[in-house]
């Protein structure tokens, strides 16, 4: 039976999704265990089939684009699709019953905080960069792809988070001068049998729940469509921080930290973030005092 309360959450994520580029199972996930309460292991199996179907439509854009490195896709696919596979057989060799979706748990905490990492320093890597950097053909480093392919996919078969998030942060890494827009695309398509493969491993083995997945579908798929319509104007220097807040709240909360230590968390980054700005904004203003000029509004 169709959950109307998970297809509004569906909505919410679809939406920041869209919004933000973001991998939808960093959010849907701890929202469905946190909030609605469903077992661990039924959320992360429901929400990769749900992610498989979605995956396709952002892929395809961007591969009528041309901004995709089919050689990139190959080799991550490589390492991806069996580890992901394996992911899964890792989850359910790893106990039964309450053990089972402890370690689910676990997983998905350990995950979470590594997602909030890569959105803090995400920035960092792609600061100075744009859309047209690098026109040079891109050299691929076999064996260090395929172990980010291996990676990913085994954290995705496992938790059903780092398809689009902790992923697109090593190819950053390893492939500085890769164009930003070839590098979403690459991640985007890659993604597709990654997931699938995730999918089917859960499916098989996990604990798939059709009207769970449908339920998230139905909120998620328009969801996505109305936050890209809005992409261009997203302030994303307020929407990132407020992910890395509900990140790492989700993530302690999984991981059994009480409250006093999620609130101490939480403040402390809070008053970190807002001393970065302050200093961003005494930065610009000493530049426009160094120049001497003011700035000039255009028409």
């Amino acid at each position: 039976m169709i959950d109307l309360t998970v297809a509004l959450a569906g909505l919410f994520v679809g939406f920041v999704v869209g919004l933000t580029g973001m991998g939808g199972g960093a959010l849907m996930t701890p929202i469905l265990v946190l909030l609605f309460k469903v077992q661990p292991l039924a959320a992360v199996s429901s929400d990769i089939v749900a992610s498989m179907i979605m995956k396709p439509v952002g892929g395809g854009v961007h591969w009528r684009r041309g901004t995709v490195n089919t050689e990139l896709v190959k080799w991550l696919v490589l390492g991806s699709v069996p580890s992901a596979f394996l992911g899964v057989l890792v989850l359910k060799s790893s106990g039964q019953g309450e053990a089972l979706q402890a370690h689910v748990k676990l997983a998905l905490g350990l995950a979470l905080l590594v997602v909030a990492a890569g959105l803090i320093i995400r920035p960092l890597l792609t600061r100075g960069r744009k859309a047209g950097d690098s026109m040079e053909p891109l050299v691929v480093k076999k064996l260090p792809t395929v172990l980010i392919g291996i990676a990913g996919g085994l954290v995705v078969g496992l938790t059903s988070v780092g398809s689009g998030s902790l992923m697109i942060i090593l190819l950053l890494m390893l492939y500085p001068k890769l164009r930003l827009s070839e590098l979403v695309g690459t991640d985007l398509v890659q993604a597709i049998p990654l997931v699938a493969s995730a999918a089917l491993g859960h499916a098989f083995f996990g604990d798939f729940q059709l009207a769970l997945t449908a339920s998230i579908l139905i909120g998620s798929v328009p969801g996505v469509f109305l936050g890209a319509q809005l992409s261009s104007r997203a302030p994303d220097r307020v929407i990132r921080p407020a992910l890395i807040v509900v990140l790492l709240g989700s993530s302690l909360k999984l991981l059994g930290s009480s409250n006093l230590v999620l609130a101490l968390v939480l403040l402390g980054f809070c008053a970190a973030y807002a001393v970065v700005l302050l200093s961003e904004q005494r930065g610009a203003r000493a530049a426009l005092g160094l120049s001497g000029k003011s700035p000039v509004l255009k028409s």
